[in-house]
């Protein structure tokens, strides 16, 4: 089934504590793939969603789950698999907005680099819904720290990044373990082969939810391309930034050393910069996140490890300060901005030959139109003509 427009709220036969709150939240109408999914998953039934990043998936299976979780029974009743601990944490406060008036609801989130002590302890508070990343709820269960066994819902979210990151025989074990479940829910931006494989096994008669990136669900995101020399970045972005009168942005780099350089030149710079990358602590990377999200921070930098990781509405512009290797890495990037409805810039900066070659290939297999553009001296950029 393909989906290109979503439906009321009320027209889904919701509970009144869901639809409170979502009234909370000021949704009225849900997004195609929320659509498409909560009225099968509501009846048991298994999905397969094919979905562009930012089209409110968390929703789409979060609230049939906690529409069938029972208060009263303290086993795990759903189980969430996300590929990477930003994304876990993301999904659990959205599931804790969902359930804000379904007293009894108990969420927990459980991912590495936290210590696995301090999870221990809130699983004892009996959590009916288990958000993780995949090796760390191995560990819990080798543990015997939990038990998911009982789970009735299993779904995993961004199924093909997870399988990407070789993730897939450790979602199969849990998978395998998890055998009582009534329903499986796998919602990815690509359709792998290890996606069809899995589902395969161990999805039966599962809904096929597909929604096309057309025009009305394609993010509205100008992309442009920018030469500059390899020292001039930072000065480019913090030019454009106050040209374009840019509120928030997220600027991309493929290594540690670059995110941490270009942080640093932007700090000298006078911009409000912070970064995250493998080697910060998880207490600083969430803390840097939080300020973002709350609007307390102008510039945040990243390695690809977060551009699946945070969750922000209105992201006005995304700086690629490298190009990255992998063209799915462009199109998730790039779709931190554009985001419900709004319209969002994108920025590559070429420094090299091997950019400009990367760019070109980028553009031609993702099909995206990416404009060669010049800044002037206020750091308003504009397309070169003839290009």
């Amino acid at each position: 089934m393909e989906l290109t427009e979503g439906v009321r709220f009320d027209s889904l036969g919701l509970s009144p504590e869901i639809m409170r709150a979502l009234e909370k939240r000021g949704l009225v109408t849900s997004t195609p793939v929320q659509a498409g999914c909560i009225p099968p998953m509501l009846e048991w039934k298994d999905v397969i969603a094919k979905a562009p990043t930012g089209t409110g998936k968390t929703f789409a299976y979060g609230i049939p789950i906690v529409e069938h979780i029972d208060p009263e029974d303290e086993t795990v009743q759903a189980v969430i698999l996300a590929p990477t601990r930003e994304l876990a944490i993301q999904i659990t406060e959205e599931l804790r907005n969902v359930a804000a008036f379904r007293p009894g609801v108990r969420t927990v989130c459980l991912y590495g680099g936290q210590p696995i002590n301090k999870q221990i302890d809130i699983l004892k508070k009996k959590p009916q819904i288990v958000v993780a990343t995949p090796g760390r709820l191995s560990d819990h269960m080798k543990r015997r720290t939990v038990r998911v066994d009982t789970a009735q819902t299993v779904v995993l979210d961004e199924a093909d990044r997870m399988l990407d990151m070789g993730f897939i025989h450790d979602v199969t074990r849990l998978l395998d373990r998890m055998n009582k479940r009534r329903n499986l829910g796998m919602f990815s931006a690509t359709i792998s082969r290890e996606v069809m494989d899995i589902a395969w096994v161990y999805q039966r008669d599962a809904e096929e939810i597909t929604v096309r990136a057309d025009e009305q669900n394609k993010p509205d995101i100008l992309q442009y391309r920018l030469e500059v020399s390899y020292d001039g970045k930072a000065d480019a972005i913090a030019k454009i930034l106050d040209g374009g009168h840019f509120d928030r942005a997220m600027a991309f780099c493929n290594t540690k050393g670059s995110t941490e350089r270009i942080t640093k030149f932007l700090q000298m710079r006078g911009v409000n910069a912070e970064c995250i990358h493998g080697d910060i602590p998880q207490k600083k990377r969430e803390q840097v996140m939080d300020k973002f999200r709350q609007g307390e921070l102008r510039v945040f930098v990243a390695t690809d490890v977060a551009a699946r990781g945070i969750d922000v509405d209105d992201v006005d512009v995304v700086f690629n300060c490298d190009i990255p290797d992998e063209n799915q890495d462009y199109v998730h990037r790039i779709g931190r901005t554009g985001r419900a409805r709004r319209h969002g810039v994108a920025v590559s900066l070429i420094a090299d030959y091997p950019a400009k070659m990367r760019i070109d290939n980028i553009a031609k297999c993702t099909a995206n139109v990416i404009v060669p553009a010049q800044m002037d001296e206020n750091g308003v950029l504009s397309p070169i003509a003839g290009s």
